[in-house]
């Protein structure tokens, strides 16, 4: 009877599992809906100050074709079945013998019940419709938020202004309990400013040599922080950033300052400053802002990295391991998914450190249009702690993405190419794709980690 028992929890507990993954694999399905048929993403290239690239606009991303006609508004079977032919063609038709695979079979016939419901909403609606509008604001009304459910919504993109509440709470900064929200967050600022007085706000005599180098590296690399936003060119955003980058590094000695972490704070700045500025970032101006404004901004900003960079802390500490590691990872499950890719990649001599050591390093910050990177961080974030081993898996869809075209280069030219990649005239569409992608791969290998074992 006991054992008995035993059985009916564990398998209640899988069925949870599964309900979740069920209901996430849909949303991202839903969120591609229409995308497929006979899309060209654009070839252009975006190129990075001071560097000259080769031509590379006759390469576009593959097209991917299925049966039926474009239509926002279409049935989102025909796009789960496009997936899963996907994963097969990349595999070369391997067996991949994971219970997911079964799992994600059931899921797509599972999306084709619900197409009616697709129906009434448009593909660039996602993360504002109605209905997800209702969700958001049923969990977050409550006294306490529940974590788990938040997760689940925002795994597929958080209404704007509904975006820095949501990710205070995601990153565990802002508490769940309603009542005690705004008492910490007061402290917390507060804790912020104390930093900044004792550390930053103090003449370099009293610095040491080390702290002087810090503060200057970070100074030298505020201007080249997202450099295509005029935004973060405007001396005030600089300085603000100094100031967030010098306190956070002063009080994690374990890596001090890295280069990257500049670009870490960026969608932090511009989700906490749409709380107080209205319209397009271009326009924006920190100077609209009152002193009390932009310390509570910062403060925030500096809290939520600290979140954030504690659930990764050797991807920035000496050789920085932890991202080391992961590059071995992506490198496997590459292999895995897109052999002829891998293949030729290493007949090439291509090394994968070459080009995704700054992917993990600046999390795709650098890779894809700024105006796209706080809807991929809505995922990131909803990942918790899980992060770091789904990164691999949203930066193999995302190389990926360039299959065909990656098989047809050469090493000097695969390298000029992964740097300067053609995503200029990305859309949420295109984004959509590659974590649509990245959440099957996942669903499908992560019950089956011996191929990723280091």
């Amino acid at each position: 009877m006991k054992n008995d028992h035993n059985d009916k929890k564990t398998e209640h507990s899988k069925d949870t599992t599964v309900g979740i993954l069920d209901s996430r694999f849909n949303q991202t399905l839903r969120n591609v809906q229409g995308l497929l048929k006979g899309r060209n993403i654009p070839g252009k290239i975006l190129l990075s100050q001071r560097v000259s690239s080769p031509d590379y606009t006759s390469l576009s991303s593959p097209t991917y074709i299925r049966s039926s006609s474009y239509s926002d508004t279409g049935t989102s079977d025909h796009t789960s079945d496009r997936l899963e032919e996907e994963v097969h063609i990349h595999s070369k038709s391997k067996s991949f013998g994971t219970p997911d695979e079964n799992r994600l079979k059931v899921s797509s016939s599972n999306v084709e019940s619900s197409s009616e419901e697709v129906r009434k909403t448009s593909f660039g609606a996602r993360a504002t419709d109605s209905a997800r509008v209702m969700k958001f604001t049923k969990v977050l009304s409550g006294t306490m938020v529940v974590l788990e459910k938040l997760r689940e919504l925002s795994w597929s993109g958080v209404p704007d202004y509904m975006r820095p509440t949501v990710w205070r709470l995601l990153l565990g900064y802002a508490p769940t309990n309603s009542d005690r929200r705004e008492g910490v967050l007061r402290r917390k600022r507060l804790e912020y400013l104390d930093s900044v007085s004792q550390y930053y706000d103090i003449p370099d005599t009293e610095r040491s040599d080390d702290e002087i180098n810090m503060l200057r590296q970070i100074a030298v690399d505020c201007p080249r922080t997202v450099p295509e936003v005029s935004f973060f060119q405007q001396e005030q955003v600089q300085k603000s950033l100094e100031r967030i980058l010098y306190t956070w590094a002063i009080r994690h000695p374990a890596s001090g300052y890295v280069q990257g972490i500049n670009d870490l704070v960026t969608p932090f700045l511009v989700v906490f400053l749409s709380e107080y500025l209205e319209g397009a970032i271009d326009n924006w101006s920190m100077s609209d802002l009152s002193s009390d404004e932009i310390s509570n901004v910062e403060a925030d900003c500096y809290w939520c990295l600290s979140k954030l960079l504690d659930g990764m802390q050797d991807h920035y500490t000496f050789a920085q391991p932890g991202i080391q590691r992961l590059v071995f990872k992506l490198k496997e499950l590459v292999r895995r998914i897109d052999d002829p890719v891998s293949s030729h990649m290493e007949e090439q001599g291509l090394e994968f450190l070459q080009f995704a050591f700054r992917w993990f390093n600046c999390l795709l910050i650098r890779e894809i249009p700024f105006h796209l990177v706080t809807r991929l961080w809505d995922t990131y974030l909803a990942e918790g702690d899980a992060l770091p081993d789904f990164l691999v898996y949203i930066f193999a869809s995302f190389l990926l993405t360039w299959s065909e075209n990656l098989q047809k280069l050469d090493f000097q030219e695969l390298v000029m190419f992964l740097q300067h990649l053609p995503t200029k005239n990305w859309t949420h569409q295109e984004l959509e794709m590659v974590l649509s992608r990245a959440f099957m791969w996942h669903s499908m290998f992560n019950n089956s980690p011996s191929h990723l074992a280091n």
